[in-house]
């Protein structure tokens, strides 16, 4: 089977790579300093670290806005003394998308934890090897655009985090790579759909944000019939129109399945557990706000392993999953980090500390030095000397109009308590600013049925913050409202898309700090 002679081939080129991150978890301190002493020799002679020679501060995306520019025109030897092969875009959630840097050195570099996080799924979960595999795919929403000097702006799909990899597991995939190119959202999730439903010895689902697949699979029930029609009779019928070309493309790998489709029809549209039964494991984000959808999902799919993914960024690839540990164990011999507590001091990676949080700070070979990601982490295990945790939120999250101060983390812990004390489980959570009138924050939350006084109650406890109360006893600020929305997620979605957002990339946000929420939430 092609799947299974890819999946093994994926498996044998990583094993060196597991091997090195084993042995480098009895030696994290002189592991992270080669690391350093690595990217200081290397790049030495750049502007940047001619410039800073003395001392490398701390540092955040703007700093690095007039290397980039001048990187995007052509100029070279400004962060590494490589070339930079692409500028990757952030996510930009919650504020303009960045430009990251990736070089050759920093493509390796999430290669390499990404080999040994495959090596121990693939070793612990040896039947995930022999059947295919769905590895997120977000459509494309415009053509790839290039900086003045030719650089490409944006990898071309989500595999390309596989590195080289990403072409060898084509034949391991359930969902072929050029369903990106389909342009229409809706025409999109039906062709998935169609390749997912064929795919009956389905192993392994791997996605980013839980509500991705959630949304993926909500239209299964009102497409079942022409789904089932087309896997039949090898046809694409979607409801938008897909260029001809790639339709034919896409034709040539859908054989007709008269059988599957025969087995599908005695199959009720969302009992998934029956449409894909050799389905091992489901890899999502469910740390931080993603933890409620990613028990929605594990409902979902009972008897299907539920494995968190770790801590990515578009910046740097910082932990990945391990069996039998809590929490991703931070990938140490990818990059050098650092670890920023409360009280202000630095620590490095051999010296975390259980049960204390920490704000990642990230070296890497894209040429970021001493970069402050601002992902908030608390640890929860290690692995021999390797630090493991979980992701709590972004500590640069915070909305701040008239000096309310509303922190990500406050907002998540102060909604956790209401939610605790009306005993509800929200398929959707979201606390936003609007500027009707009176200027005041929304919750927007999706539940059966809204409690009593539930506005009064959300605005009490949000006063509990000092800056946000000062600012309502001034009148800066209305009175906290509660909304009932329907279809919350996928409408979230379809906003962030809208904004310029790649499917895969949209994660959910318990705070959001821009207005105007109201016009796309039911």
């Amino acid at each position: 089977m092609k799947a299974a002679f890819a999946n093994r081939l994926w498996l044998f080129t990583s094993y060196r790579a597991a091997r090195d991150f084993h042995s480098a978890s009895h030696y994290v301190a002189e592991t992270q300093s080669h690391i350093l002493q690595t990217y200081l020799a290397r790049n030495h002679e750049t502007v940047y670290l001619a410039q800073n020679a003395l001392q490398l501060p701390l540092t955040t995306y703007e700093d690095y806005l007039p290397y980039i520019e001048r990187i995007a025109n052509g100029e070279k030897n400004m962060l590494t003394a490589e070339p930079v092969q692409l500028f990757e875009l952030s996510s930009g959630s919650t504020s303009a998308s960045k430009m990251i840097p990736y070089t050759r050195t920093l493509k390796t570099e999430f290669g390499r934890c990404l080999s040994s996080w495959i090596t121990d799924l693939y070793t612990h979960h040896p039947a995930l090897v022999t059947g295919p595999a769905y590895w997120s795919i977000s459509p494309l929403t415009e053509g790839r655009r290039h900086t003045s000097a030719g650089i490409p702006i944006g990898f071309e799909d989500d595999s390309e985090y596989l590195g080289p990899f990403g072409t060898w597991i084509e034949s391991a995939l359930a969902v072929p790579n050029s369903v990106k190119h389909i342009r229409d959202g809706s025409a999109f999730r039906y062709v998935t759909l169609l390749f997912l439903l064929k795919c009956k010895a389905l192993r392994l689902i791997s996605v980013w944000n839980p509500t991705f697949l959630t949304l993926l699979l909500a239209p299964l029930s009102q497409w079942w019939n022409s789904l089932l029609k087309d896997i039949a009779n090898g046809f694409i019928t979607p409801p938008a129109a897909i260029e001809e070309n790639l339709l034919r493309s896409l034709k040539k790998k859908l054989k007709p399945d008269v059988q599957r489709a025969r087995e599908l029809s005695k199959i009720k549209p969302h009992d998934y557990a029956a449409i894909w039964r050799d389905l091992m494991l489901i890899s999502c984000w469910a740390d931080g706000v993603s933890e409620t959808y990613a028990k929605e999902l594990q409902i979902k799919f009972p008897g299907v392993i539920h494995q968190p993914k770790g801590l990515l960024a578009t910046e740097a690839f910082v932990s990945f999953p391990l069996t039998g540990k809590t929490g991703g164990a931070l990938a140490v011999t990818s990059h050098y980090f650092e670890f920023l507590a409360e009280t202000g001091d630095i620590f490095p990676a051999q010296s975390l500390e259980k049960d204390k949080t920490y704000s990642v700070v990230v070296t890497t070979g894209g040429g970021l030095y001493r970069y402050q990601l601002n992902d908030v982490i608390k640890v929860t295990d290690y692995y021999n000397q390797i630090p493991c945790f979980n992701f709590i939120g972004k500590a640069d999250c915070t909305s701040d109009y008239f000096g309310e101060k509303l922190n990500e983390q406050f907002v998540a812990n102060a909604l956790a308590q209401l939610l605790k004390k009306h005993h509800l489980t929200p398929v959707f959570l979201m606390l936003a600013p609007e500027d009707t009138g009176d200027f005041h924050y929304t919750l927007y939350i999706e539940i059966p049925q809204m409690p009593t006084n539930l506005n009064t109650e959300l605005d009490s406890i949000l006063r509990e913050n000092f800056h946000y109360d000062y600012c309502r006893k001034l009148g800066q600020l209305g009175m906290a409202q509660v909304a009932l929305v329907r279809n919350g997620s996928e409408n979230y979605i379809r906003a962030c898309h809208m904004r310029g957002q790649r499917l895969g990339d949209i994660k959910p946000s318990v705070l959001q700090k821009s207005t105007g929420w109201m016009k796309w939430l039911e």
